[in-house]
């Protein structure tokens, strides 16, 4: 009786659950459906605030819950700017540009490629001008291409130079225990440098103070020439903090007056042409691309694929977070067999990752070559992994400010000898063979040393035989700027790791030149579909408790995280093996 009484209350409650989740459904697309089309009316101002996170590629998820729960407003696709700002050029409802930017979400060679696009903009004899309570050095640098800067009077304006901090570890592993094994090839490798040592390496304070020069070179030569003044002089209000306040930053002429946000709006409406007390037709960036303004229609019927690589490079299928090789391979191969798609762009945004991953997917970017054209244009980052996967393509480029190489490896295991001492804790092992193997519970062997050691060698070695055979240079001459060394796009023209400064567009404009193609348009890739069980399991509220401990300490982790609660639940006497068995 009590199971028929349980069974018929979980039939109840999940008819209940159903009929609620059907409901808000019906509610949320009777809101969509009575929601008022949006149309860019006359005399409009484009306001551009950026406050979803800018990424090279954003494909509008097929999870029904990211739509509901506004997933899909969280981030925006670079493209989508570039061609909203192209179609605001001709467009005869849109006056002018607005920059209201207060937290911009977005890489530096991204900024600089929207920063380009505003240049071209104000060709087509439109107005920009830039409001903000605080400008941070990256919103101050997009801004700078305003013909007119305003900051709230109690504001300021961030311009001190760039640094790059790092935290150091050693101490706290030689103190606590708990340290990261870590075996590279590359004195410039730096990545778990912070495990090894305790300050900064002479080798990784050069590469660093070289990139962050470049970068702000970058800086000061763009906001020179918007600005009307020279670097030097550029430098000498960043040595001074000559912005630490509005009167100063109005003196040094950084920006153009300190006003509050209703007198900027007069000045908008005075730019437009219209009385104070009328109506100013304002329309955000995300409402003008959705009236069609966030692509540039096209009726050619030939393609130039683009397909976007974005995220950590690791072995596995990938989305539009992370590399996966599956994913790339799967795309690489439908791009081949598409008789309409003519040549590919490989866009990269990655910091590297997975060696495997990469070789798998630099491999089969050489079998496309044998078939179509493939070009590489660099984003915010194409380091490592990131430029293992872009060495081979047929012309590379880069903005000036992307961060590529960083052609090096390394290996890193965490490992809690010391700290399992001091607690009482040995571990012991029991194997058939006499070769070497590793435990996080023991101190790491010479034996196990040198066999990583070798393993990262050779992986090394590939690299760098990739690198040559793909750029056309000596097994030496990629070494010497290999090493793991981190350089701009505007370094990696002049050592050969990179062919050409530009953007997407001018990589994908190189592409179809290579094709003969006058008239075409591009198609993205890949084209990631999702279960519906996928598609639940991104939500957090459909993992288990073991999945959310797994993804925050890690699979090694939790193992001894499962194996001290089990010690702490046993009670009483115990029919049960006497010890965890794990073969590996």
């Amino acid at each position: 009786m009590k199971f028929l009484r349980n069974l018929l209350a979980a039939i109840l409650g999940t008819i209940i659950a159903l009929f609620l989740f059907f409901m808000i459904f019906a509610v949320i697309a009777t809101a969509i459906e009575s929601k008022e089309k949006i149309t860019v009316k006359s005399n409009s101002v484009l306001t551009l605030k950026l406050e979803p996170k800018v990424v090279d590629y954003a494909p509008k998820s097929d999870n029904p819950l990211d739509e509901i729960f506004g997933e899909n407003d969280k981030r925006i696709a670079l493209t989508k700017i570039i061609n909203a700002i192209e179609n605001a050029k001709t467009d005869v409802n849109i006056k002018g540009l607005s920059i209201e930017i207060l937290d911009l979400k977005s890489g530096i060679a991204q900024v600089q490629a929207i920063r380009n696009k505003l240049l071209e903009f104000k060709e087509s004899g439109k107005f920009i001008t830039a409001y903000a309570d605080v400008f941070t050095q990256k919103n101050y640098y997009l801004s700078s291409v305003a013909d007119s800067i305003y900051v709230n009077p109690v504001g300021f304006v961030d311009f001190h130079g760039l640094t790059s901090e790092r935290m150091y570890y050693k101490d706290f592993q030689d103190k606590y225990g708990v340290k990261m094994e870590v075996i590279r090839h590359g004195k410039y490798k730096s990545a778990m440098e912070g495990f090894i040592a305790n300050e900064m390496s002479e080798a990784n304070r050069e590469q660093t103070e070289s990139f962050l020069h470049s970068i702000w070179g970058e800086f000061m030569d763009d906001i020179a020439v918007s600005r009307n003044k020279t670097t030097e002089e550029l430098n000498t209000i960043a040595n001074d903090l000559g912005t630490r306040t509005t009167s100063l930053a109005i003196k040094n002429g950084m920006i153009d007056n300190a006003i509050y946000v209703d007198e900027y709006e007069s000045k908008l409406k005075a730019l437009v042409g219209i009385d104070t007390d009328k109506k100013l037709e304002k329309i955000s960036l995300k409402d003008y691309i959705s009236t069609g303004k966030g692509r540039v229609k096209s009726t050619a019927k030939d393609k130039i694929g683009v397909l976007y690589a974005q995220g950590e490079i690791r072995y596995g299928k990938g989305d539009e977070n992370y590399i996966g090789q599956e994913s790339i391979i799967k795309a690489l191969k439908k791009m081949r067999e598409k008789k309409n798609i003519k040549a590919i762009v490989l866009r990269v945004n990655s910091p590297g990752g997975s060696a495997l991953a990469s070789d798998l997917i630099w491999r089969e970017i050489e079998l496309t070559k044998k078939e179509k054209p493939v070009v590489v244009s660099m984003g915010n980052l194409a380091a490592s992994g990131g430029y293992y996967i872009a060495c081979n393509a047929d012309k590379i480029y880069a903005e000036p400010t992307t961060i590529t190489g960083s052609i090096g490896v390394f290996g890193a295991l965490p490992n809690l000898s010391v700290v399992a001492g001091k607690m009482g804790i040995n571990a012991e092992q029991v194997s058939t063979n006499k070769g070497p193997s590793y435990s996080a519970f023991e101190p790491l062997t010479q034996e196990f040393h040198d066999f990583v050691k070798g393993s990262i060698d050779e992986i090394y070695t590939t690299f760098i035989n990739h690198v040559a055979e793909g750029r056309n240079m000596s097994f030496e001459a990629v070494d010497a700027i290999g090493q793991g060394r981190v350089w701009t796009g505007k370094e990696a023209i002049e050592n050969g790791l990179v062919d050409e400064l530009g953007n997407l567009d001018d990589a994908v404009a190189y592409a179809a030149s290579l094709v003969d193609l006058t008239e075409y348009k591009t198609t993205s890739y890949p084209r990631y579909k999702k279960s519906l069980k996928d598609a639940m399991s991104a939500n957090p509220f459909m993992k288990s408790k073991e999945e959310i401990i797994i993804e925050e300490i890690g699979a090694e982790n939790y193992k001894v995280y499962k194996e001290l609660q089990s010690f702490s639940k046993m009670r009483g006497a115990q029919t049960r093996m006497p010890f965890t068995l794990e073969i590996k």
